[in-house]
């Protein structure tokens, strides 16, 4: 008896060591605390003139998000701060046009240094803070000195060097470096008029970052002027722990009225405003401007309110005199964003980006808009266009070509003759984001895959290593090392939608997976088009918490899915919901048949297009899904923005009953499962309306639910407390329903 007791206790000890300890899981407390499990990470990422140094942000040890601007130098392999953000300025308050712009392209929860460009020269740094702006000698940098105080925008240096850029108060200014003189070259801006900015559509669906744009030789600036008086105010109270704003926001949901937007030239030392011509149809989107390499050509995108057309069109800088080079067509619509003309140098040609043939692939053409010849083609599709190299006759692309839930580096020949044999530059599996060097004989690589968190380095545009800037090793010291024996691998799949798509997906599986058991899902969704969720990338740690609490952590991308042929993402054309539900459905049929799964307890969460489509799967499956999470999501698409909506569903008045079908409130009824609604009380992007007129359809219909609502929350609930407050109720939300006893959140 003894000797089966001592049998037993050792098989159990053996069991218990194969299970990490409580201490080694991870907890939501522990994401979000300081430091960063993903390590020493860096952003914003550049390689100065020379080649000589690379400069980076990156978060405090005791603050992640308070960045700082360090450098590593090349030729004695030294890292050293440059610029420390507390020391430039021990606190910082940001206007509401600098929290907006934040918002819009997602960093609001940051602080310090938000941007910073080098000079032509590569001896200046131009840091920007708070809405000031530094300019620092490399040399000399802890004598940064400030040369505009508060609330700028958008700052630069000119091409050349001579000048500083920037937007302040609706109006474009210059500052001459030589003479420190501050030009204000516009003056109309205030109330509704905005000269040099992009509008809120364009920020928030169009990755418009700037609306000005220099001339290589620092002799003109083209910039966007928009008038918002059309566009209809959205009077909403933004709700804070307390007070209550009542903000009126000029916000173009789909069927408004846009801004009336026209496109001028300046001279970096004021004068004359030359404008110029659109076109007769002033309800049109101005996507970008670029400038010909030799600054003799301004050249614009145009697009039609129906998203349809997107024409590019040379204008003569000095006559204005304009013609159009190329026109892109789609029985959908057309893809705008990081499509822009790349100008050679040597000769009067550039690379331009097309999905004409169903997949984006990249073509030469020449200023007459004569197309010479596909650069590259094939089953496979590019991401973006990284760097030319004219005299080797190169192309760097990012591309899925290999497989779709990586990202590489591929080179093609500028010739063609590459087309659909690109040489692949990086080489581990996984994703990688490259900056490259001006001229494409150097990049900074970051990759990382699901088990590695980002490492960078600076590579020669072969691919061969030059040095690490950061290899951030996973070993003892590294701050994942004690959660690393708790890690869940991901593993990938593919499924087939009904018409015989292939549908790719990731799973989780608790530590200790036993097949024997059945274990509750949680299927984290998007869903949206322009993103994709599934794949070989660091930064899930949320799905790790969920898997290491017991729970098959589950991501399906459906049709519509960014980084696919216009097969795969055509589908959804008019009709919002409806196949991406069905392909949600057959990875949740699919699991339901694993003998691991418990097919009682699948829950889903998604936030803003995945909390749409949480609300959508619970009314269409409420029989096999058990719960949802659905935070900021647009209910009904009449309440969204006048760009994303329209380029999918056309505008209300064209496609009423697509409209109807695609929202939320027409399946209501179908919703029998429990509800977690959560929604930031001061969103401006999907606005806090879209909950509160479900709110009102379920009160009316008697359809109970749970809320959580986040005083000064904005689309992506921020605040640090909050946002760990976010992923603790919905946790224990699923925790609650499912019986899972987790791991306490302190």
């Amino acid at each position: 008896m003894m000797r089966l007791l001592r049998l037993t206790l050792f098989a159990m000890t053996l069991s218990l060591a194969s299970i990490p300890s409580f201490a080694d899981r991870l907890t939501l407390e522990r994401i979000h605390a300081d430091p960063s499990l993903s390590g020493p990470t860096v952003s914003a990422l550049k390689m100065s003139p020379d080649g000589s140094r690379v400069t980076f942000l990156r978060g405090r040890s005791d603050d992640r998000f308070q960045l700082d601007l360090w450098e590593f130098n090349l030729k004695d392999n030294s890292t050293k701060l440059l610029v420390d953000s507390k020391i430039l300025l021990p606190e910082e308050k940001l206007s509401d046009a600098e929290k907006a712009r934040r918002e819009r392209e997602r960093t609001a929860s940051f602080h310090g240094i938000s941007d910073y460009s080098w000079s032509p020269d590569g001896k200046q740094l131009l840091v920007t803070l708070a809405g000031n702006l530094y300019l620092a000698d490399v040399a000399h940098p802890d004598q940064a000195r400030r040369i505009v105080s508060g609330d700028v925008i958008d700052p630069k240096i000119s091409p050349k060097g001579h000048y500083v850029s920037f937007v302040r108060a609706q109006n474009l200014f210059t500052i001459d470096l030589a003479t420190n003189k501050e030009q204000q070259l516009t003056t109309d801006g205030g109330g509704a008029i905005h000269n040099a900015e992009a509008e809120f559509v364009a920020q928030e669906e169009m990755s418009q970052t700037s609306g000005y744009w220099w001339a290589p030789d620092d002799s003109a600036i083209a910039f966007k002027h928009f008038d918002e008086t059309p566009v209809p105010n959205a009077r909403r109270f933004e709700i804070y722990a307390d007070h209550t704003e009542i903000i009126e926001q000029r916000y173009p949901a789909a069927g408004d009225p846009n801004v009336l937007v026209s496109l001028a030239l300046v001279a970096p030392t004021g004068g004359k405003i030359h404008t110029v011509d659109l076109g007769k149809e002033t309800d049109i989107y101005l996507v970008r401007a670029d400038w010909s390499s030799d600054a003799q050509h301004l050249v614009y995108q145009r697009e039609t309110r129906d998203q349809k057309r997107l024409d590019l069109v040379a204008v003569d800088a000095s006559t204005l005199a304009q013609h159009t080079l190329l026109s892109e067509t789609s029985p959908s619509w057309v893809s705008v964003g990081v499509a822009r003309p790349h100008f050679l140098e040597k000769t009067k040609q550039f690379i331009w980006a097309s999905e004409r043939s169903g997949r984006n692939h990249v073509y030469l053409y020449d200023m007459n808009g004569q197309m010479l010849h596909a650069i590259s083609s094939g089953e496979w599709g590019i991401d973006d266009v990284l760097a030319v190299d004219e005299k080797a006759g190169r192309v760097y692309v990012a591309a899925n070509r290999d497989a779709v839930i990586d990202k590489q580096v591929y080179a093609l020949a500028i010739d063609g003759s590459m087309a659909d044999h690109p040489a692949r530059v990086t080489k581990a599996d996984g994703w990688h984001e490259a900056n490259f060097s001006k001229h494409g004989s150097a990049f900074i690589d970051t990759w990382s895959d699901n088990d590695t968190p980002p490492q960078v380095s600076v590579r020669h545009a072969d691919g061969s290593l030059i040095t690490w800037l950061e290899h951030n090793e996973l070993n003892s010291t590294h701050p994942y090392a004690p959660y690393k024996p708790s890690h869940v691998p991901t593993e990938f799949g593919t499924l087939k939608s009904a018409d015989g798509q292939v549908l790719h997906y990731s799973i989780l599986k608790p530590p200790g997976f036993d097949p024997a058991k059945h274990y509750p899902v949680f299927l984290s969704v998007y869903g949206g088009p322009h993103a994709q969720t599934v794949q070989r990338r660091w930064g899930d740690l949320f799905g790790q918490v969920m898997a290491q609490q017991g729970y098959v952590v589950f991501k399906l991308d459906n049709r519509g899915s960014f980084r696919r042929e216009r097969r795969f993402t055509d589908v959804i054309y008019k009709n919002l919901g409806k196949n991406e539900v069905a392909d949600q459905l057959v990875g949740i049929d699919w699991l339901a048949q694993q003998p691991y799964v418990d097919a009682k307890r699948i829950g889903v969460f998604g936030w803003s297009y995945g909390g749409f489509m949480t609300l959508r799967l619970l009314e269409a499956a409420s029989d096999r899904i058990a719960l949802g999470v659905a935070v900021a999501p647009v209910t009904e698409w009449d309440l969204y923005d006048t760009h994303y909506t329209e380029q999918f569903l056309t505008r209300p008045k064209d496609n009423p009953e697509g409209y109807q079908q695609s929202g939320v409130i027409a399946h209501l009824d179908g919703l029998k499962s429990p509800l977690l609604l959560i929604h930031g009380m001061a969103d401006d992007n999907v606005l806090f309306v879209n909950s509160t007129r479900l709110i009102d359809e379920m009160q009316n219909r008697g359809i109970l639910f749970n809320m959580m609502t986040y005083p000064g929350g904005k689309h992506g609930i921020s605040k640090k407390s909050s946002n760990l407050h976010v992923f603790k109720t919905i946790n224990n939300f699923f925790n609650q329903h499912f019986g899972v006893s987790g791991i306490d959140q302190k």
